[in-house]
């Protein structure tokens, strides 16, 4: 099944399709500069795939036993041409690494979040407390996460991927999630999002989301942690500011 979040303008897809070959439509910048990035890279890796087969098929024709039974000394040990094949790469690599690099710091970056979201790992659910929130009684806003069975889902519901709590954050919004675990190594992952954050026994990761559209967005956990590994999905649900403010005040 493949599923659109649709909208008064675009169709959007922010779930696994079936033989799915290219990325979930992105819903962030983070996400926008990881797709830019791969495009990018791909270009010049398809030049060099065809370049090098080019190299290897000619060489094969022109050096075939048949024609030329005895090589000559110098078409089998040259300086120049492992000079070319070891320095070449090496430039290549160098022009990748740049905005690699720039887009990995920039994406580990977290500067003044409006607000915050606890994420800790189950085996095998998630758990999410809002912490810049209090309940009636004082308490933070918190909830678990479970997975929808496939005999209780509603209809248009997604095998595998449902949850009966969902993530709600406002759109537009710098929303920091501090990821950790309570028993075993998991890893927090949506992809249309464009973050993946480890989640450690003990530990606090961070990491940064700016949703720039409304949508529901799928993910899971990435962290073989269990006989139930695949069972324990994520829901990010991106709404509007007053929409947000209403599920607020019913929590």
């Amino acid at each position: 099944m493949i599923y659109y979040i649709k909208n008064s303008f675009f169709n959007y897809c922010d779930a696994p399709s079936p033989w799915g070959l290219y990325f979930q439509d992105t819903a962030t910048p983070q996400m926008e500069g990881l797709v830019e990035l791969h495009d990018n890279i791909m270009f010049y890796l398809v030049i060099v795939l065809f370049a090098v087969g080019w190299i290897m098929l000619s060489v094969i024709r022109t050096y075939a036993h048949e024609k030329s039974p005895i090589s000559h000394k110098y078409l089998n040990h040259g300086t120049l041409i492992e000079l070319i094949w070891t320095i070449t790469p090496a430039l290549i690599l160098i022009l990748i690494a740049f905005p690699s690099f720039k887009l990995l710091y920039l994406m580990d970056e977290v500067s003044d979040p409006a607000m915050s979201v606890l994420a800790e790992g189950h085996q095998w659910y998630w758990s999410y407390q809002y912490p810049d929130f209090l309940t009636d009684d004082g308490d933070f806003i918190e909830f678990d996460s479970y997975l929808v069975p496939e005999s209780d889902l509603a209809e248009g519901g997604l095998r595998m991927l449902e949850v009966d709590n969902r993530v709600i954050l406002p759109e537009l919004t710098h929303v920091r999630f501090i990821v950790t675990a309570a028993d075993v190594i998991h890893s927090f992952a949506c992809p249309a999002l464009g973050i993946k954050c480890d989640a450690y026994p003990g530990r606090l990761n961070q990491v940064s989301v700016l949703i720039n559209r409304e949508g529901t967005f799928y993910g899971q956990c990435s962290e073989i942690c269990g006989i139930l590994h695949s069972s324990m999905p994520i829901v990010i649900e991106s709404v509007s500011i007053e929409k947000f403010l209403s599920w607020l005040e019913e929590q």
